[in-house]
């Protein structure tokens, strides 16, 4: 829903109001749009097979975030009578009207798409998802065993009638909604819950499902939808009664918490309760079969107090995130090579275990990781140095997300025991990591480890792990800055840049920073960091305004931003005008986008890419080229407002040579070179790839990046 651009003049001249909606495209729909590109690669065929089964999965694990955070949120607005608008004009109403409309289209193409293309290829190799209907005899037989062994003792039929309210339906659970009478011909409801402990896809036939060393495969695999064989078997659980119909459904709910840190005496005790109040939330989306029945959709209606406008009709299996179960089939000729990261070249003589050799190498010069081509080793064997040598004092650590069993946390436990001051900042309001870090942050305290919550009002998302060392009669200060979370497993899946260095003037900004996060130190005379929300915003202005008065002045500008997102009015308004005045602006936007490029006279020098790959790119990178003495810095924002004003935020300059012309020469030109996974955005918001005819040689940055490693 674009409005129209009004007084818009050609040449490098600034249009009247760089305020107009027209010159936005509206946050929601960008994200939407991200999930198109996402669904684009499961629809692509030159992804292995199970790769594509992946992306569906993925598209459908996002979606759910969508709806719990963002429509969500819009919903409250409403409800709470919010007029306020967002840059692009459109209100809270007309935005949910927008993605009530594009969220159908995307959850309908990639339900028909997995059913109509995906299941019939994966039974060519031999991998069959049946309806129960399909199965034969002896299939059913062998699934009735299952059923009566594993799955009927699990479950819990919750019947709805006078004495039985309502049974609660929890956020993401896949449900049948059954429709029964007794034996008089009354009438009955009942909600069974498809639990979430046993496989969705229930194997018929068990295999070793791998590939024998001569390439063949020794037996194929059969599988079956759970909810399906519940289904085929309720008479077992309502004996005496008859079953007139039955049909799944699943429920999405609000989990956009708000959280009240200012009356919170004890904030981790705030999160848990607020974690347990996430089951909670408001209805905000009902999946349903199409084939539902009127009657038992009214039912679910008018009991989970919904309107028509949060139901969303499918054609196929609800639930598709749970699809990634079929990743786990060990055929790896239907998943990506894989491939081993390398060590950096600096590192590659060092004898990594020896914290003398590894500290020699970082005073040596900055040491630059491009994950997941490089190693994610060299960072945990970092900090398991820093944990185990004499000399080392003190490390002080931000974590944000670090998942399941990570080794960083291991490693702080141990420098604790070896009496090292620990200080870690673990970010409780990390979005749907909040009991994983509840857990970690509990364990660290118990050990004696410092550990800091956050601030008040702000989420603590910067990448900074420093390392104290006695060095002589001094010591010196070691550092990790990155752009991606200190977690092993996402390290090998997301692009992300790191970088080791023991420059003086960074620890010390450092070193502030955790004085800043810890105590009650107002430091916002940062040296060489960028940090948000003291210096960061500020900072990032005056460079762009920099690079548009060295266009002025004859010198060609260049900017080239790598960033997740683009949201940031005020960022945007600036990157119009240095458009304006023929400032060449390089954009890499992974996922939302709200700048319109290629508007006459306003964004003609601005080009927006998008590359959706094997990995998710994750870096977040900012070249200006300031008159030919080049400046680059890598960190942990995004040019949202959230990154900018509310989030404690750390972008680091890159100052090695070698690092520099890496990134500009080599990382940034071969991400501008991709054509084959890059989308370009139009000014009307879409995104288009490379027709064959225009596109030359195919080149595709992220395999390009392993190969390169590979022949280093």
């Amino acid at each position: 829903m674009a409005k129209k651009i009004e007084r818009v003049t050609s040449g490098p001249t600034e249009i009247d109001n760089l305020n107009q909606p027209a010159l936005f495209i509206n946050r929601e729909l960008s994200a939407l749009e991200f999930q198109r590109r996402v669904l684009d690669e499961a629809r692509d065929e030159s992804n292995p097979l199970l790769e594509r089964v992946k992306f569906i999965a993925i598209v459908g694990s996002n979606l759910d975030e969508f709806f719990m955070v963002r429509v969500a949120g819009l919903k409250k607005q409403v409800e709470a009578g919010v007029h306020d608008t967002p840059p692009d004009g459109l209100t809270p109403e007309e935005q949910l009207a927008e993605i009530r409309k594009i969220a159908a289209q995307l959850m309908r193409q990639a339900s028909e798409y997995f059913c109509q293309e995906l299941i019939p290829a994966l039974k060519k190799e031999r991998i069959y998802i049946y309806n129960y209907q399909q199965l034969t005899l002896r299939q059913k037989k062998s699934v009735e065993t299952y059923f009566n062994e594993v799955v009927f003792p699990v479950l819990t039929p919750l019947a709805f009638d006078p004495g039985h309210p309502f049974p609660h339906i929890s956020n993401l659970s896949l449900n049948l909604a059954v429709l029964l009478r007794d034996q008089r011909g009354k009438e009955h409801f009942a909600r069974i819950k498809v639990p979430n402990t046993l496989p969705r896809l229930v194997p018929i036939k068990r295999s070793s499902g791998g590939v024998k060393k001569d390439g063949t495969i020794p037996r194929a695999h059969f599988f079956v939808w759970l909810e399906q064989v519940i289904a085929a078997n309720l008479e077992k659980l309502f004996p005496g009664m008859r079953i007139e119909e039955s049909y799944p459904f699943r429920v999405t709910r609000d989990a956009d918490m708000a959280i009240q840190e200012l009356e919170a005496a004890d904030l981790l005790e705030s999160m848990e309760q607020t974690v347990r109040q996430r089951r909670f939330g408001s209805v905000v989306r009902l999946s349903i079969l199409d084939s539902m029945s009127p009657r038992i959709r009214d039912i679910l209606m008018e009991n989970l107090d919904i309107s028509h406008n949060d139901i969303y009709p499918l054609p196929g299996p609800l639930g598709r995130s749970d699809l990634m179960g079929l990743y786990g089939i060990n055929r790896y000729d239907l998943k990506d090579t894989p491939f081993k990261p390398t060590i950096p070249q600096r590192l590659r003589k060092v004898a990594l275990e020896d914290p003398e050799q590894f500290y020699e190498a970082i005073k040596a010069g900055d040491i630059l990781f491009h994950h997941p081509y490089d190693s994610f080793t060299p960072v945990v064997q970092f900090l398991k140095n820093a944990a185990r040598d004499p000399q080392v004092l003190a490390i002080k650590q931000t974590l944000y997300r670090v998942g399941k069993n990570p080794p960083v946390v291991d490693v702080l436990l141990e420098a604790a025991e070896n009496g090292k001051q620990v200080a870690v900042l673990v970010e409780l309001k990390a979005r749907f990591d909040e009991e994983s870090n509840i857990g970690w942050a509990r364990k660290l305290e118990r050990e004696g480890v410092h550990v800091i919550y956050g601030l008040l009002g702000l989420k603590t998302h910067s990448k900074v792990a420093l390392v104290i060392r006695k060095e002589g009669d001094g010591i010196r200060r070691y550092l990790h800055l990155g752009t991606g979370n200190y977690n092993a497993i996402t390290a090998g899946l997301y692009e992300d840049l790191g970088m080791f260095t023991c420059d003086e003037a960074i620890g010390a900004d450092a070193t502030s920073m955790f004085n800043y996060l810890t105590g009650y130190s107002t430091l916002n005379d940062y040296k060489k960091l960028l940090v948000a929300p003291v210096n960061l915003r500020e900072r990032m202005q005056e460079l762009i305004v920099r690079e548009i008065n060295h266009q002025l002045q004859g010198n060609p500008g260049h900017l080239i931003f790598k960033v997740n997102s683009l949201v940031d009015k005020e960022i945007i308004k600036l990157l119009y005008k240095a458009s304006q005045v023929g400032v060449k602006v390089d954009l890499l936007v992974r996922g939302i986008c709200c700048l319109r490029p290629g508007l006459a006279g306003i964004s003609e020098n601005i080009r927006v890419v998008s590359i959706v790959g094997r990995f998710l790119e994750h870096s977040r990178c900012y070249y200006f080229r300031n008159g030919g003495n080049d400046e680059i810095y890598l960190g942990s924002a995004d040019l949202m407002p959230r990154n900018i004003d509310r989030r404690v935020e750390v972008l680091f300059p890159v100052q090695d040579a070698e690092i520099i012309h890496y990134l500009r020469d080599v990382m940034i030109t071969a991400y501008q070179r991709d054509n084959v996974k890059a989308r370009h955005l139009l000014a009307d918001g879409v995104y288009t790839r490379y027709s064959p005819n225009d596109q030359g040689e195919p080149f595709n940055v992220q395999e390009w990046l392993i190969k390169s490693r590979q022949r280093q």
